[in-house]
């Protein structure tokens, strides 16, 4: 069993590769694009915001599987061909940046009227004001919420296998085909998982403290 074990580290090791690579670029692309749709969601303009009001409410409302197939599957209809991994990319920060919407909106809404308004007064325009005074308390005080929602979104990624990418999951599964084997597969899997969510928990207690001592 142990000389098996062994013989499957590649395997293991390249499926949490691609697990760390495909859900910190989504992470990314949710975090990114969630900042741009709370901003939009604040605009007074009703074929703005409403829009984008759909759409977070549809990518919260909306299993991440459902997604991956309107990318993967629905998109070559329309001559939209992407690769497993791409497309495992762009449905995680898609899907994801619903929910961080909502997080960094509930952020910028925290942030004292008092200050926008001394920038206003300092002749900071209102781009300088986000960047400079919004963004930067808003990223502070929506840490614990976001590195929560960064932990749902790489067990989400579990689900990635339905499109044929092979992370982790994906892996257990193909292990256990070979070496008819259940539990020592996917228990290697859980613990890495746990690995994973674990250090990213580390990293928001971290970075909370940081902030603390900068006085976010």
């Amino acid at each position: 069993m142990t000389s098996g074990f062994l013989s499957d580290l590649p395997l293991y090791a390249s499926g949490l590769l691609t697990t760390l690579t495909v859900s910190l670029a989504g992470i990314a692309l949710s975090v990114g694009t969630g900042i741009v749709l709370a901003a939009a969601l604040r605009s007074p303009l009703l074929y703005i915001s409403l829009p984008i009001r759909l759409y977070v409410e549809f990518t919260r409302g909306a299993p991440l599987m459902l997604v991956l197939f309107l990318i993967y599957y629905g998109g070559a209809q329309f001559g939209l061909v992407l690769n497993p991994y791409v497309a495992g990319v762009v449905g995680l920060g898609l899907y994801g940046a619903g929910a961080f919407a909502e997080i960094f909106r509930a952020g910028f809404n925290a942030v004292p009227k008092g200050e926008i308004e001394a920038a206003d007064m300092l002749g900071l325009t209102p781009g300088q004001a986000f960047r400079h005074i919004e963004l930067p308390q808003a990223l502070g005080l929506t840490l614990p919420p976001s590195i929560g929602q960064a932990i749902n979104l790489v067990k989400e990624s579990s689900v990635l296998s339905v499109i044929t990418l092979a992370e982790l999951t994906k892996v257990a599964g193909t292990i256990s085909s070979i070496t008819f084997a259940v539990v020592t597969p996917y228990l290697t899997v859980a613990l890495l998982y746990w690995a994973i969510v674990e250090s990213l928990s580390r990293l928001g207690f971290y970075l909370e403290r940081r902030l603390a001592v900068k006085g976010y």
